[in-house]
Order: C-alpha cells, then sequence, then structure tokens
C-alpha cells in the first residue's frame, strides 16, 4: 500500500525558506513520476512542481519558479520541494503526489497523480 507523508510545513515571513518533504512507502520515488501541488485559503488545488521518472526533468509553474525547487532522496525514498524568497501568496496546503500506474514520465495536472498525502499547511506572513 502506498503512503506518502508530507513534513516540515509551519509558520514563515515573507523572504524567507522552508523545505517541505514526502516520505513515500509501498513505493520508490526514484522511479516514478513525483509532483507537488497546494490548494491556497478559498481557492482550487493548483501545480507547484514536478519531478519526472528518474529525475532528469523538472517543471514549475509560472508563480514559483526561480523560487522553488524539487528534489529526491532515492537512499531516504524522500521527495522535497525547497521554498525559498517565499511570499504571502504561497500560503496554502502543500500536498505531494505520486503517479503509480500510467508509465509516463511527467505530468502537472492532478488526475494525472493516483497517491496523495495528507498535506502540509505552509502559512507565510508579511
Amino acid at each position: 500500500q502506498v503512503h506518502l507523508v508530507e513534513s516540515g510545513g509551519g509558520l514563515v515571513q515573507a523572504g524567507g525558506s522552508l523545505r517541505l518533504s514526502c516520505a513515500a512507502s509501498g513505493l520508490r520515488v526514484s522511479s516514478i513520476p513525483m509532483g507537488w501541488f497546494r490548494r491556497p485559503p478559498g481557492k482550487e488545488r493548483e501545480f507547484v512542481a514536478a519531478l519526472s521518472r528518474g529525475g532528469g526533468n523538472t517543471s514549475y509553474s509560472s508563480s514559483v519558479k526561480g523560487r522553488f525547487a524539487i528534489s529526491r532522496d532515492y537512499g531516504k525514498n524522500t521527495v522535497y520541494l525547497q521554498m525559498n524568497s517565499v511570499k504571502p501568496d504561497d500560503t496554502a496546503i502543500y500536498y505531494c503526489a505520486a503517479n503509480t500506474r500510467t508509465g509516463l514520465a511527467i505530468g502537472i495536472s492532478a488526475p494525472f497523480y493516483d497517491s496523495w498525502g495528507q498535506g502540509a499547511q505552509v502559512t507565510v506572513s508579511s
């Protein structure tokens, strides 16, 4: 059974940094596409970042490109989202996602992913 558990959320001041972790079990993060999404208060879930199967390619939303970075640690079977220069608009619940079924390399839409974590709250104060 697949489990994704996010951690590292919290309160951070604008301009600061935070690193989210997504610990996986029941799958190998090295062999499947992984992604991060977020749901801002009162808004729909939106794409943040994706990492391809094998780790050769990444994709970011325009709102976080240049500030956030997605990566994975094969030994810890964990995916990270490094968040730098955060803004109040980055306030959201952040979700880790995995595609365990299709064999495609990378995806930026929520339906592409079939396994989700419970979410981690990130609040950015101005």
